[in-house]
C-alpha cells in the first residue's frame, strides 16, 4: 500500500460497520440508476425489430434511384423504414406500391347484392350481375335506369355495358320440363332513346318472379313460390314492389293476407300491365332453400319457417278478426260436423277446458282413406273429437285456417293436403299416413320440415295389405314388396302407381297406437299451456 492509499484506508477504518466510501456510493447509486435505462433501451430494439420482422411492405419494395451509392441507399431505405415503423402507416412508396399491384378492389359477389349483405360500390354507374350457382334457381341483380318492356318480356338497363342476360325466374331450374314452360326475362341495354316512363317508383326496388309453373297445386304454392318470395323479399321489410310474370288474380285473391305482409305496393301484372315501370334497382328471380324449408343459417337475419308461419298466421287471423262468422250456406261443404268424442275422461284429464281436436283431411280420387267412418270411430274412442276437412281446389284459406286453429292434431295421407300443417300450432302433433313407395317423398316434402316447425311429427307406413295394389298385384309383385324397383324408374312411373293407383285401408289395431301416442302428446303438451 502506498503513502497516499494509507490515509483512505485508514479513514475507511473508522466508518462504521455496513457504510461504504462516498466513491463506492456513487458508483452503486450510478449502476442503479443506469439497470432501468438499459433495460428499457433492450425493449425499444427489440420492438422495433419485431415491427420490422411483421411490417407488411418489406425493405425489398422500396426502389433506389440507379445513381445512388451503397451507403446512401441504405440511409435512404433506413429513413423509410424508420418512418413507416414509428407511424405504423406505410410510407408513400409502400402505398404506391400496393396500389400497382391491386389496382382496383373486387366487386361484392353477386348473392351479396340480392341478399342485401353488400351494396354496388358505384350506385351511379348502370350494373347487371345473375348467380347460376344454384342448382334450384337463378337470379339476377341490376342497378342503375330500369325501365320495364312488357310487349318483349325485356327489362331495360340504360348505360348497360354488360351482355344481356336471359332468365327464367322460377323455382324449379333442376325440372327441365315445367321449367320450359316458364315466360324468359331478357335483361338487356336499352338501345336507342329512352322511353317515358309511366310509373316512376322512386326509392323503391323490385322483384320480378314467375307465377306459372305448378301453381294451382297447394304443395306447389307453398314450396316454389310462397315460401322462396318470403326468403328473397323480406329484407325489405315491405319497401319492394312485387313484379308478377304470368300473373294470376285468383292466386292473389287467395293469398292476399300474406302478400300485404311482404309488400306495402300494389302489385304489377308484368305481363298485361304495358305501362313503363321504372325503378333503380330490381332482383329477378326468387331465393329457395329447399321443400318447405328456410335454413336460418342462408338468411342476413337469421330467420326460419316459424317467422314465415308466424307472418302468415298473422294475415289470417286479422281476415278471421275482421269476418268472424261461418262460411256462407252456398260455400261448397268441405267442412263436415264436428264428431264428438265418445271416451268418458276422468276429471281434469286433458279435457279441462275441451277435449282434444284432430282435423283429418281427405281426399278423393287416390290415396283416399277408404275406410273413414271406421277411423273416424277410432279417433273418437281415443279421445279425439273429429273434424272432417274435405278441401277443394279455390277452398278458401282463411276457412280452413278457422277450422285448423283449435285442432291439436292433423291427419292425412301423403298428398298437397299436408301442406296445411302450416297453420298448425307448434307443439301440434301431425300424423302423415305413408301409402306404398312414398317414403323418401313424405319424408322430404312434409316430415322434415314439419319438425322444424315444432311439431311431434308421426309417420305410419302402411303394409302391402293396407294398401288397395294388394288387389291389383300378386303379393309377391316387387311392386308391394320391393317399391325400390319402380321408384328408381323415376317420377312418372311411381306417380303412375303409387300416386294414381292406390288408396288405403287402414289397420286400425295397428293405427291405434299411433292415435294413442299423438293423444297422450297432445295432453302433455296441453297441460304445459293450460
Amino acid at each position: 500500500m502506498n503513502r497516499q492509499q494509507r490515509p483512505m484506508a485508514a479513514a475507511a477504518a473508522l466508518l462504521p460497520p455496513g457504510k461504504s466510501t462516498p466513491e463506492k456510493e456513487r458508483k452503486s447509486n450510478s449502476v442503479h440508476r443506469l439497470f432501468p435505462l438499459l433495460l428499457l433501451t433492450l425493449y425499444a430494439i427489440a420492438s422495433v425489430l419485431r415491427l420490422a420482422l411483421s411490417s407488411p411492405f418489406p425493405t425489398a419494395f422500396v426502389q433506389p434511384s440507379a445513381s445512388s451509392s451503397s451507403s446512401s441507399t441504405f440511409s435512404a431505405e433506413s429513413r423509410q423504414e424508420a418512418e413507416s415503423l414509428k407511424t405504423h402507416i406505410p410510407s408513400e412508396t409502400h402505398h404506391v406500391r400496393a396500389e400497382e399491384e391491386n389496382p382496383v378492389p373486387a366487386p361484392p359477389p353477386c348473392s351479396a347484392l340480392i341478399d342485401g349483405t353488400a351494396v354496388a360500390r358505384n350506385e351511379a354507374a348502370a350494373f347487371v350481375c345473375c348467380d347460376r350457382s344454384h342448382i334450384r334457381s337463378d337470379l339476377c341483380y341490376a342497378r342503375g335506369d330500369i325501365r320495364t318492356d312488357s310487349a318483349s318480356s325485356s327489362v331495360l338497363v340504360h348505360g348497360m355495358t354488360s351482355a344481356a342476360e336471359a332468365i327464367r325466374p322460377y323455382t324449379r331450374k333442376w325440372d327441365p320440363a315445367i321449367t320450359r314452360t316458364i315466360q324468359e326475362i331478357s335483361i338487356r341495354p336499352a338501345n336507342g332513346s329512352r322511353r317515358a316512363c309511366d310509373v316512376r317508383h322512386e326509392g323503391v326496388p323490385a322483384l320480378l318472379f314467375s307465377n306459372g309453373g305448378y301453381t294451382g297445386n297447394l304443395y306447389h304454392e307453398f314450396s316454389d313460390g310462397l315460401i322462396p318470395l318470403y326468403v328473397t323479399a323480406q329484407r325489405f321489410r315491405g319497401e319492394v314492389v312485387l313484379v308478377v310474370a304470368e300473373y294470376r288474380p285468383w292466386w292473389l285473391a287467395r293469398y292476399r293476407p300474406l302478400l300485404e305482409r311482404l309488400t306495402k305496393y300494389k302489385m304489377v301484372d308484368f305481363s298485361r300491365d304495358n305501362r313503363v315501370h321504372c325503378f333503380s334497382e330490381m332482383i329477378v328471380g326468387l331465393r329457395i332453400h329447399g321443400e318447405l324449408i328456410i335454413d336460418p343459417w342462408l338468411m342476413p337475419n337469421g330467420n326460419s319457417v316459424r317467422d314465415f308461419q308466424a307472418l302468415l298466421l298473422e294475415g289470417y287471423n286479422a281476415v278471421a278478426r275482421s269476418n268472424p262468422s261461418l262460411p256462407a250456406p252456398e260455400s261448397p261443404p268441405f267442412l263436415r260436423s264436428l264428431v264428438r268424442s265418445t271416451r268418458r275422461e276422468p276429471a281434469g284429464r286433458c279435457s279441462r277446458s275441451r277435449r282434444p281436436r284432430i282435423a283429418v283431411f281427405v281426399r278423393k280420387g287416390c290415396r283416399v282413406l277408404v275406410n273413414l267412418r271406421e277411423l273416424v270411430r277410432a279417433c273418437q274412442r281415443t279421445g279425439f273429437d273429429v273434424q272432417i276437412i274435405e278441401p277443394r281446389r279455390g277452398t278458401p284459406l282463411d276457412v280452413i285456417h278457422r277450422a285448423l286453429a283449435p285442432a291439436d292434431a292433423m291427419l292425412a295421407v301423403h298428398g298437397a293436403a299436408v301442406t296445411h300443417f302450416l297453420f298448425m300450432r307448434p307443439s301440434s302433433a301431425l300424423i302423415q299416413v305413408v301409402a306404398l313407395g312414398l317414403e323418401k317423398p313424405a319424408e322430404e316434402f312434409y316430415g322434415e320440415p314439419a319438425r322444424r316447425l315444432g311439431l311431434e311429427y308421426m309417420a305410419y307406413k302402411i303394409t302391402p295389405e293396407e294398401s288397395t295394389l294388394s288387389k291389383l298385384y300378386d303379393r309377391r309383385s316387387a311392386v308391394l314388396v320391393n317399391t325400390s324397383v319402380i321408384t328408381d324408374r323415376g317420377w312418372q312411373e311411381m306417380k303412375k302407381i303409387y300416386l294414381d293407383k292406390q288408396n288405403v285401408k287402414l289397420n286400425l289395431t295397428r293405427f291405434g297406437k299411433v292415435l294413442a301416442k299423438a293423444y297422450s302428446h297432445v295432453c302433455v303438451a296441453r297441460s304445459g299451456i293450460e
